[in-house]
């Protein structure tokens, strides 16, 4: 019986782990894109402002950069079958940016 534990460690199957990964990052960036349309529709509501429109291209410029990433780990997580871990890097910097667009889509409401 122990000769078969290495084995079994070594064939292991990730099952649908990858999957809910990849869809995870797609729900994330499909929020990430509501709330930055949002962002964008309430800094422009009371009409164009030199304000409205550095907001619109700070939440423009901070979507494309989550996107960036978002793209990227989908696309490793569909190359492979066992994908390598997220870096910290990466991770740091998807976190970073999704608080970023929520502060700044919040910061439109006061």
């Amino acid at each position: 019986m122990s000769g078969t534990a290495p084995q079994a460690a070594h064939d292991r199957d990730p099952g649908l782990q990858p999957e809910r990964t990849r869809l995870a990052w797609r729900r994330t960036t499909l929020s990430s894109t509501v709330a930055a349309l949002l962002a964008m529709k309430t800094a422009l509501h009371g009409g164009p402002s030199a304000a409205a429109i550095i907001v619109c291209a700070l939440c423009c410029a901070l979507w494309l950069a989550f996107l960036l990433i978002a793209h990227h780990r989908i696309s490793t997580l569909a190359a492979t079958n066992t994908p390598p871990a997220l870096t910290p890097r990466q991770a740091t910097a998807g976190a970073l940016l999704t608080a970023a667009l929520a502060l700044c889509a919040a910061a439109l409401f006061f």
